[in-house]
């Protein structure tokens, strides 16, 4: 029998592993600063939807981009929350908001084009762009407030360019841009002809004086926005896979035709849950208040660490440190910190961009953001 078998996609070589080696949970001890997701459970009137939609048989198939009540109120959410149209027609939810990301280049781009990325960005972002035999094209933004560079953008941008993607509140900095921000990035969209994706998923963590504005509703730009959200980060429904985009007509006729290839559609029994959570905001403020407060907390107790240098997050829940001053490169710093500290955060040059950078994920409880602060500065003050 021979031993050679058939080839597998030749753009796996460029799919990068992301987090992982930095995610692996580390003993019980150990304070982690590192995971992405709620430490909330999911509110308890939430799931009763679930076991509600079950008792009532809803565990057949059902309309491709989701139930027309779930639909309508993901447009009516957008549209009371952050004055985007979108008809309910033209949305989707699809498995998280990973798989939205997917299908929006999927769709709407080619093999060979390119995508503009602010770095540092997501990992999942530069997977996904090199997946599909496109290319990621990372534009440092500036810093240390990690806000869009638009100079670096217009020289970025080629005629390969296809895409812009953006994501305020921002994972890894914890940056919100702008409203002018935005509206540059929608005056570049228009002028270079690029389809916008924006991902909102974490629109309502926005902790600074402005908000969180969708390129959907600057002039020029509802044309070519895809609204990408989620249920995940809010709501705490991370093992939901649960997320939404929503489009112009043709834009969104792409996106079904990808979700009827892949997926038919999301859980029919959670879709009840999906619809009534988005308007749960008695369930929803306690998280968001606890965040804000966790913000205020993790920023005032780095800042008495004279190696780091940080700056308040404006929005989501992660905060990106400085440890220029600590003499270590980024990788060294998250390997000792936690051999040595026992606090697990991650190096930001996993991301291109992040060079010289940690992020701390803050989803976790004031006891341990204040243990684990306190583990970093003692330890930095016998090591440096």
């Amino acid at each position: 029998m021979s031993d050679v078998m058939p080839s597998v996609n030749n753009h796996l070589d460029k799919v990068g592993k992301g987090f992982a080696d930095f995610l692996t949970p580390p003993p019980e001890h150990v304070i982690r600063f590192t995971v992405g997701q709620p430490d909330f459970p999911t509110p308890d009137s939430i799931k009763s939807k679930v076991v509600e939609a079950l008792d009532a048989g809803k565990t057949t198939y059902t309309r491709t981009g989701g139930s027309p009540e779930l639909c309508k109120s993901v447009s009516r959410f957008l549209n009371e929350r952050y004055s985007i149209t979108a008809d309910w027609e033209n949305i989707v939810v699809t498995p998280g908001c990973k798989q939205a990301i997917l299908y929006a280049l999927m769709g709407l781009g080619n093999p060979g084009e390119e995508v503009l990325l602010l770095a540092p960005a997501w990992p999942t972002y530069d997977a996904q762009i090199s997946l599909l035999g496109m290319t990621p094209v990372h534009v440092p933004c500036t810093t240390p407030d990690f806000h869009p560079d638009f100079d670096a953008l217009e020289k970025a941008v080629t005629e390969k360019t296809k895409f812009i993607l953006i994501n305020s509140p921002n994972n890894p900095t914890g940056a919100v841009y702008t409203p002018d921000e935005v509206a540059k990035i929608v005056d570049l969209a228009v002028r270079h002809d690029l389809w916008i994706l924006d991902d909102m998923i974490y629109a309502t963590m926005v902790w600074s004086e402005h908000p969180y504005v969708s390129p959907a509703t600057i002039p020029g730009g509802a044309e070519r926005t895809i609204t990408i959200g989620g249920w995940s980060k809010s709501w705490a429904m991370t093992g939901w896979r649960l997320g939404f985009c929503a489009g112009p007509p043709a834009a969104a006729k792409a996106l079904h035709l990808c979700q009827t290839s892949a997926a038919t559609h999301v859980p029919t029994f959670t879709m009840d849950a999906a619809a009534f959570a988005l308007f749960a905001d008695d369930d929803r403020m306690p998280m968001h208040n606890a965040f804000k407060e966790r913000r205020d907390v993790i920023f005032s107790e780095l800042s008495n660490i004279p190696q780091l240098k940080v700056r308040k997050p404006e929005g989501a829940f992660y905060i990106i440190i400085d440890i220029g001053g600590t003499g270590m490169d980024d990788k060294t710093f998250a390997r000792r910190a936690l051999e040595e500290a026992d606090v697990q955060l991650i190096p930001a040059s996993l991301m291109p961009g992040g060079e010289g950078f940690c992020r701390i994920s803050y989803a976790t409880n004031i006891p341990n953001i204040i243990e684990g602060c306190k583990r970093l500065r003692e330890w930095l003050v016998r090591v440096c």
